[in-house]
């Protein structure tokens, strides 16, 4: 099953999309509702033509993990953003991720904004799986991790993490494929064996096998989890694939800016077997102010003055 959101008629709806028609549940539910009481949905009702809908992002995530389980791309794009070679050892201890924006989320054919003052612009080719009742994975979509690399690069090294590089969009999209229609794709031990790839103005820049996860989604499902608490419409990114999945992961190999960075106009297209495709297009946010220069103290006059009582202390 496929489930979409999309706009009718001037309104939005959850339906599910059978060939080229999509059918509305009768209750004008969102998304995350219908998945938090699967399988007890409501009934669907009149049938829509495909063409005559506006496919939106598939959910709004109630929080969105993004892990970094290919091995290739992080020993790509290290080089790129950190300037440093190779796999770091804790890489191969625990699935990684980050906590990404879940408020900044753009659907299929949305124009992304960004940064206006980024100029090394990437997309990231990835899967993400939404969490479904009690834990489970209810199914699938396709996850655009855009990326300001000059932005992410500066802000990582104070090693906590990309920022503003990272958290002004993300794209989900066409629909969720439930879990049951991916079976059919799974290896012995539980990795899909799907062909993704990215192609930036129609050119194919990148093509990978999500099989070649170091993790596969229950591992990282599984690793959401533990210590933690899941809810249905979490949604989980897999990473980037490796072989041309982003930019940066060229670029560290390279050693230069070939394919260049994305420009405004320029379309990115995800597609991912089984699922669907993904398309975007580039352009700049609004220009922001500039920052507030951070106030810069002498520590050791600091702790002299915190050390000197105040005329107004009790004695």
């Amino acid at each position: 099953m496929r489930l979409a959101t999309f706009t009718y008629a001037g309104e939005q709806h959850c339906g599910v999309v059978d060939g080229d028609v999509v059918r509305p549940y009768a209750a004008n539910l969102d998304a995350r509702t219908i998945i938090a009481a699967w399988p007890d949905a409501p009934p669907l009702g009149d049938a829509v033509p495909l063409t005559q809908v506006r496919l939106r992002a598939p959910l709004s995530p109630a929080s969105l993990r993004d892990f970094v389980a290919f091995e290739e791309h992080v020993s790509g794009v290290r080089r790129s953003v950190d300037g440093v070679a190779g796999v770091p050892d804790a890489w191969y201890d625990a699935p990684t991720f980050y906590f990404s924006n879940p408020h900044t989320i753009y659907g299929p054919d949305d124009d992304v904004p960004f940064p206006a003052a980024s100029t090394a612009r990437d997309f990231e080719l990835e899967v993400a799986a939404v969490v479904g009742p009690a834990g489970s994975i209810f199914g699938y979509t396709i996850f655009n991790d855009w990326s300001a690399r000059d932005l992410q690069s500066r802000e990582m090294q104070v090693h906590l993490g990309p920022a503003k590089g990272k958290d002004f969009a993300g794209s989900l999209g066409p629909w969720i494929v439930t879990a049951d229609e991916l079976e059919p794709y799974a290896d012995r031990d539980g990795f899909l064996d799907l062909w993704c790839s990215a192609a930036v103005n129609g050119a194919e820049v990148g093509r990978d096998l999500l099989s070649n996860m170091g993790w596969s989604f229950p591992a990282l499902l599984a690793y959401a989890g533990r210590d933690s608490r899941l809810v249905a419409g979490d949604v989980l990114g897999s990473g980037t694939v490796g072989n041309g999945g982003c930019l940066a992961e060229l670029w560290g190999r390279t050693g230069r800016q070939e394919p260049p960075p994305l420009r405004d106009g320029d379309v990115v297209t995800l597609t991912v077997q089984g699922i669907g495709s993904l398309t975007n297009r580039v352009v700049s946010g609004p220009s922001q102010p500039s920052l507030t220069a951070v106030r810069r103290r002498d520590p050791a006059a600091a702790r002299s003055a915190a050390a000197t009582p105040h005329p107004s202390d009790p004695l």
